[in-house]
C-alpha cells in the first residue's frame, strides 16, 4: 500500500474533509492491489465506509463495510459491524441494524461491546421490543468496559415504563441519577423519573423530581410529564401523595423525555453522526493506529494504545469503586428483568399487548381513510374497503367491551355518525407480534346478542 496516500487520507479525515479522505483510501485501494499486505483491503474499506458516513451515503458506506467484513484478515470485524448496524439505523432498517450489533457483541475481538448492546437495544426499541431492548441495555450497563453505564440504565427505564413496570424504572433511574451527566441529561432524567414516581404512586417524590428538572430554569417538561406534575401537586396538597397509585397507559413511551443521551428517538441520523463521533467512534479503541497515532479522535491523538486502555479501564474502575453501585446494578437489573418476564409472559397469555386491543381499534375509527395500516397484512386492499364500507370517522368512538384471549380478540364499540347518530360495531382482532390487527368490523345489535 502506498503509505504516502494513506497518510494525506488520514490527515483529511482528521481535518474533516471527508470527499478528500474518501478519494485518497479509493486511491490507496485501487492504485496496487497487488501490494496490499492481509488485512490492509478490509482496513481501506473500513475507511472508506467511515468517510461515507460522515457525507451521511448510508447505502454506499454500507456496501463498503460489507467489503471491510469480506477480509478475513482484518482483526476489527466487530467496529465494522457496529458501524454497519448504525447505517442500517440511518435507513430505518433496524432489523439488520440488530443483526449486525449481535454480531459485534459476540466478537471476542471488540473490546467495546457496550456500543453494540446499547445500538441494539434503541434498535429494538423502534421495532417496539421492549424486553428485548431491555436485555440489550442491561448488557450494556454490565458491560465492564462501559466507562459511563448512565445511557445504559436510562434506557433501561424506558423499557421498564414501556412494559408497565414503573417501579423498576423508578430503581434504574435512580441507579442513573449515582453518575455524572451533563445538567440538561439529568434535568430530563429527572423529569423521566417524576413520571415514573407518579405511575408508581408516590406522589410526594414526583413533585420533587419535576421540581429537580425545573430547578435551573433552562428545562421545560413535556405535555405529559407536565399533566403528571400537576397530578402529584394536587394530590400531595390534598394529603393523598402515597395512597392513589396512576395507572400506565399500556406501552406507550411517547411522554417520557429521554432515550438514550436526550436526543428523540425519531432522530435516527442525529443519533448515527454521534455515534461515529470521537467518544463513540470505533476507530479510536479498535484499530491499530499505522503512525503511532489513534485514527478518528481529536482528544487522543497524542495518546498510545496503552495509554488509551489504560484511560478507559480507568475511569470504569473509578466510577464503580467511588459509588459502589457494579454489583448492585447486577443484582437488581438481572432479578428485575426475570420479574418483567415473567409478568410479559403472563400478559401475553391473558390477551394484552401493545398497542392494546382498543387502542388499535380507536385508532382505526379515527383514521379510517388508512385503514389498511390497523388490518392484518393478510386481507388484501378490497377486502379492507369493502369491510370499512359504511364505517364512520368517529375521532372519540366508546369502546363498550372488550373480550380478550391470547390469539383473537373481539372489541364493542359505538361510533358517531356526520348526521349525529350512533352506530354499534363488534371489530375482531388477532395477535400480530405483541400487538393486534383487526380483521373483521360488523355491525352489532345488542338485541340479538
Amino acid at each position: 500500500m502506498n503509505n504516502d496516500i494513506f497518510q494525506l487520507a488520514r490527515q483529511a479525515y482528521q481535518d474533516k474533509d471527508y470527499e478528500r479522505a474518501l478519494s485518497s483510501f479509493t486511491e490507496c485501494l485501487e492504485q496496487d492491489p497487488d501490494s496490499l499486505q492481509p488485512g490492509e483491503v478490509g482496513m481501506l474499506y473500513h475507511q472508506i465506509g467511515n468517510c461515507l458516513v460522515k457525507l451521511k451515503d448510508y447505502n454506499e458506506a454500507i456496501h463498503a463495510y460489507t467489503q471491510a467484513t469480506s477480509d478475513a484478515a482484518y482483526a476489527q470485524a466487530g467496529a465494522v459491524n457496529y458501524n454497519l448496524g448504525n447505517a442500517y439505523a440511518a435507513l430505518h432498517d433496524y432489523e439488520d441494524a440488530v443483526r449486525h450489533f449481535e454480531i459485534a457483541s459476540s466478537d471476542a475481538k471488540y473490546d467495546a461491546k457496550y456500543r453494540a448492546y446499547i445500538g441494539m437495544g434503541n434498535a429494538y426499541l423502534k421495532l417496539g421490543k421492549s424486553a428485548e431492548a431491555g436485555a440489550a441495555f442491561r448488557s450494556a450497563a454490565l458491560d465492564e468496559s462501559n466507562p459511563d453505564p448512565t445511557k445504559a440504565l436510562l434506557n433501561l427505564g424506558i423499557c421498564f415504563m414501556a412494559l408497565n413496570r414503573p417501579n423498576d424504572a423508578v430503581t434504574s433511574y435512580e441507579n442513573a441519577l449515582q453518575f455524572d451527566m451533563p445538567a440538561a441529561t439529568r434535568n430530563k432524567l429527572c423529569a423521566n423519573l417524576g413520571q415514573a414516581y407518579v405511575a408508581s404512586g408516590q406522589m410526594q417524590k414526583a413533585v420533587s423530581a419535576f421540581e429537580q428538572a425545573l430547578a435551573d430554569k433552562t428545562y421545560f417538561l413535556s405535555d405529559s410529564a407536565s399533566v403528571d406534575y400537576q397530578r402529584a401537586i394536587a394530590q400531595v396538597s390534598t394529603g393523598t401523595a402515597e395512597l392513589q397509585p396512576v395507572e400506565v397507559p399500556g406501552t406507550d413511551t411517547s411522554g417520557l423525555d429521554v432515550t438514550s443521551d436526550g436526543t428523540p428517538l425519531e432522530d435516527v441520523s442525529a443519533q448515527l453522526t454521534q455515534a461515529l463521533d470521537p467518544y463513540y467512534y470505533p476507530e479510536t479503541y479498535d484499530e491499530p493506529p499505522l503512525d503511532g497515532y489513534a485514527t478518528s479522535d481529536e482528544r487522543f491523538f497524542n495518546a498510545s494504545d496503552e495509554e488509551l486502555e489504560r484511560w478507559s479501564k480507568g475511569m470504569a474502575k473509578r466510577d464503580r469503586k467511588r459509588r459502589n453501585v457494579g454489583l448492585k446494578v447486577l443484582v437488581f437489573i438481572f432479578v428485575l428483568l426475570l420479574i418483567a418476564f415473567a409478568a410479559a409472559v403472563f400478559a401475553y397469555t391473558q390477551g394484552y399487548g401493545y398497542p392494546q386491543q382498543q387502542t388499535v381499534v380507536e385508532q382505526l375509527f379515527a383514521d379510517t381513510g388508512n385503514a389498511q395500516n390497523y388490518f392484518s397484512s393478510e386481507l388484501s386492499a378490497d377486502t379492507v374497503a369493502q369491510q370499512m364500507s359504511g364505517v364512520p370517522q368517529d375521532d372519540a368512538v366508546t369502546v363498550n367491551g372488550v373480550e380478550r384471549s391470547m390469539t383473537n380478540s373481539e372489541v364493542y364499540v359505538t361510533a358517531k355518525t356526520a348526521e349525529g347518530g350512533t352506530v354499534d360495531y363488534q371489530v375482531s382482532l388477532v395477535r400480530d407480534g405483541i400487538g393486534w390487527k383487526v380483521t373483521a368490523i360488523q355491525l352489532y345489535f345488542a338485541s340479538q346478542n
